[in-house]
């Protein structure tokens, strides 16, 4: 089942991809990031779009019927590997208990001229309550 939430931009184009699907208790996020009619939520500022880019994972993880700590999965990808430690802070400011597993990637660019990090998630509904 498509989920959409109505503060996360949807695609430019009807039928490109979907924001988030479930599939039993099992959600999936496309990548997320801060991009804007304006630029960027936050700027060129990595930390600020890496905040931006998790309240919308948040906003989505949420409209799926989980929770943030549900998320057991994120594929992190940035322009600059320099900028890791602000996403690091970003993310250490959303997740609690047992952190989900990670993959960061350097990249050439991203979709949006001025996006520096897009994070894509998946999880499991009730995953966070341990089991």
């Amino acid at each position: 089942m498509r989920i959409s939430a109505g503060s996360v931009p949807e695609a430019p184009r009807p039928g490109m991809f979907s924001n988030a699907r479930v599939h039993g208790d099992h959600f999936f996020l496309s990548g997320m990031h801060a991009a804007g009619p304006d630029g960027p939520v936050g700027g060129d500022d990595p930390y600020l779009q890496a905040k931006e880019t998790f309240r919308r994972i948040r906003v989505l993880t949420e409209a799926c019927g989980a929770a943030i700590d549900d998320i057991l999965v994120l594929q992190v990808f940035l322009t600059d590997i320099d900028e890791k430690s602000a996403v690091s802070r970003a993310r250490a400011e959303v997740f609690s208990g047992d952190f989900p597993c990670s993959t960061l990637v350097q990249v050439a660019g991203l979709a949006d001229p001025g996006v520096k990090v897009e994070i894509e998630a998946q999880g499991i509904r009730g995953s966070a309550s341990g089991d």
